[in-house]
């Protein structure tokens, strides 16, 4: 039913294969695309994301409804009010 296709990559122009095996799962899988990077690709850039459970970095701001110092995940902008998480869950009901 499958046959191997070759792909190229799109982060290093390689060409790869797409086995009729890795069909048959990603069509198990219910995966609607084929696969866009070669293996060592797709490695590199899985290993280059920050691990599952890392702290991530927080950025000091103000809550703009009380005026305590918080932390925040994202940085700060100028034009958007940041506030701190008990106000914020008041703001959301």
């Amino acid at each position: 039913m499958y046959e191997d296709k070759t792909l190229v990559c799109k982060d290093c122009g390689n060409e790869f294969i797409f086995s009729a095996g890795e069909q048959a799962f990603y069509a198990e899988k219910g995966f609607q695309n084929e696969p866009t990077r070669c293996r060592d690709c797709r490695m590199a850039r899985k290993a280059s994301r920050p691990a599952a459970g890392a702290p991530r970095e927080m950025f000091d701001a103000v809550c703009a409804e009380c005026g305590q110092p918080t932390k925040v995940p994202f940085q700060p902008r100028e034009d958007r009010p940041v506030f701190c998480s008990a106000c914020f869950a008041a703001r959301r009901g």
